[in-house]
């Protein structure tokens, strides 16, 4: 056999590989689970996605074909393509369209998606070569450079605005194309005034009319420019303002934590109506405040006083707010001008004191356990205490903006065992009072009020303040004048007594009416029946106060 027949077709597949191999798409791009198919420069990419994809949350948006804010390897999970253990995936960007459907598959749930300006799909990485060859070739394949690449850090946003946004915008033939677009412009430039990021306010966007449709939830971009692209890519839809119908749907579906919603953040429903609604809003109105939603209404261009006999309801305004005291409705009299009050609606809306429908007493109030810790209790009881307390606690939803707890435990001196701050999650909380080890000595709660007053209360707004003493004796001390002093501060004390602790005391500790606020039980195993009466006695007066 001569050499030449032996080389020419060893030439050959030469060219083929190298050809191959020097394409752009052949370059293996390692990329992270959360990288989107927008993030990749080439419109072939090879990427290299990391093992354990599919244990994190990833935004997929379609299915077969992904809008390019999905994640490239979620995506390739879903359609199939790739493992729990990664692996390399090639990726086509696509043009933009309509429609990206919404789907379950391996594991990865899709989201639907009404319009994206790009696209992109993936397949598996197909090697017409095998191992064997691509191992003999090495040699073939030019050295290239590592490209460094800078991940960006993620905006937290805005720390005093912590809020979950629902924005229900007007998409009806009323609005028209054009007054959408100032709509857009409006949202666009209040979204960058609130400061959307990873801990401050997250936003979603739902546009009414004939049937209301969820665009994107409060998860889906928690970053500026990502946020501000979407709102930017919304389409108009045209029909009917079937406003109320948008509300309904935005209440039963829009905060739950499947969603997005976080827990303990106030939930905030801006309704933005070009005249007026198609529908009533009273029904959907009173669900939303059912829900614990601050319901806002913004009213553009109002009925002149010609059109007003076809408004169906004059009083669509009161009906829809949160509250009927005008820090909850805000008119605008032009599309024009909407601009112009931005500022003063994003400073109501991080307003967090005065959003009242989100707070309830399971999400608002500070309590402090005072536990007596004296001899006379024992190891046994004492744990039968502790026990009482995690139910009392496992009520209410603690969070860093939500109900907070803390406890100090005394004998003749005191011990904070932990303030209103350490503990941020319910779990915590009740890890930290199994931890709580037992004192042993005398009773002096009179100090321990003090002390409380001083110390676990100390930078903490009245009217949530709850105290609830849990002794099971006589003080050594007087317990009248401090208890006194602790509820002028505003702190509402409760006093749980157990076996010989003198009904005076406890009365002379606990706020008025005393009947509500005191407590007594023979033994220390029927405390554990007071969880409820004492939790709604609780709610009862953070309801009164605020």
């Amino acid at each position: 056999m001569s050499l030449l027949s032996v080389l020419q077709p060893l030439t050959g597949l030469f060219f083929l590989v190298s050809s191959s191999l020097s394409s752009a798409s052949s370059v293996l791009l390692p990329v992270d689970c959360v990288t989107r198919g927008a993030d990749l420069a080439q419109d072939r990419s090879l990427v290299l996605c990391p093992p354990a994809c599919t244990q994190g949350r990833v935004s997929v948006f379609g299915t077969r074909t992904f809008a390019s804010v999905s994640s490239v390897c979620g995506a390739a999970i879903h359609r199939g393509v790739l493992g729990p253990s990664g692996g390399p995936v090639r990726v086509h960007k696509l043009p933009g369209r309509h429609n990206y459907l919404s789907s379950l598959s391996h594991g990865v749930q899709s989201q639907a998606l009404s319009h994206w300006s790009s696209s992109f799909s993936v397949t598996s990485r197909q090697n017409p070569f095998g191992p064997v060859l691509q191992t003999s070739c090495a040699f073939l394949r030019k050295p290239t450079k590592k490209k460094l690449t800078v991940k960006k850090a993620l905006t937290t946003g805005n720390k005093d605005c912590k809020i979950d946004i629902a924005m229900v915008i007007d998409s009806s033939n009323n609005i028209g194309q054009r007054r959408f677009n100032l709509q857009k412009n409006f949202l666009i430039k209040l979204a960058a005034m609130l400061k959307v990021g990873q801990t401050g306010p997250h936003i979603g966007v739902i546009q009414a009319s004939d049937t209301p449709r969820t665009e994107f939830l409060l998860t889906n971009y928690t970053q500026p420019k990502e946020l501000l692209f979407a709102i930017k890519e919304l389409a108009y839809l045209g029909g009917d303002s079937n406003t109320g119908r948008a509300i309904t749907h935005t209440t039963e579906t829009f905060f739950n934590q499947e969603s997005g919603g976080r827990r303990g953040y106030p939930r905030v429903m801006v309704v933005l109506i070009d005249g007026w609604p198609s529908d009533s809003l009273e029904q959907a109105a009173m669900l939303a405040r059912e829900f614990g939603i601050n319901v806002f209404l913004v009213s553009v261009a109002k009925p002149a006083p010609e059109e007003l006999p076809m408004v169906p309801d004059k009083d669509f305004m009161k009906k829809a707010v949160c509250r009927d005291n005008g820090f909850f409705s805000y008119g605008i009299p032009s599309w024009f001008s909407t601009t112009k009050h931005v500022k003063a609606l994003s400073q109501r809306l991080c307003s967090l004191d005065s959003l009242v429908c989100s707070k309830s007493c399971f999400n608002s109030v500070n309590i402090g356990f005072l536990i007596d810790g004296s001899s006379s209790v024992g190891h046994g009881n004492f744990q039968l205490v502790l026990e009482f307390l995690a139910g009392v606690a496992g009520t209410f939803d603690i969070s860093d903006v939500g109900a907070r707890i803390g406890a100090v435990q005394y004998t003749y001196d005191q011990r904070l065992e932990f303030g209103l701050l350490d503990h941020p999650t319910k779990d915590d909380v009740l890890a930290a009072l199994r931890r709580i080890s037992y004192m042993s000595g005398g009773t002096a709660t009179g100090e321990a009020i003090s002390y409380c007053a001083q110390n676990l209360f100390r930078r903490t707004a009245p009217g949530r303040n709850f105290l609830i003493v849990v002794t099971d004796g006589q003080s050594y001390d007087d317990v009248r004048r401090p208890a006194m002093e602790a509820r002028a501060q505003g702190i509402t004390i409760f006093s749980v007594g157990v076996a010989w602790a003198p009904l005076d005391d406890l009365r002379a500790m606990s706020s008025e009416p005393k009947d509500s606020h005191t407590f007594f039980t023979r033994d220390f195993s029927g405390l554990s029946e007071l969880v409820p009466v004492l939790v709604r006695g609780i709610c009862r007066d953070f309801s009164e106060k605020n």
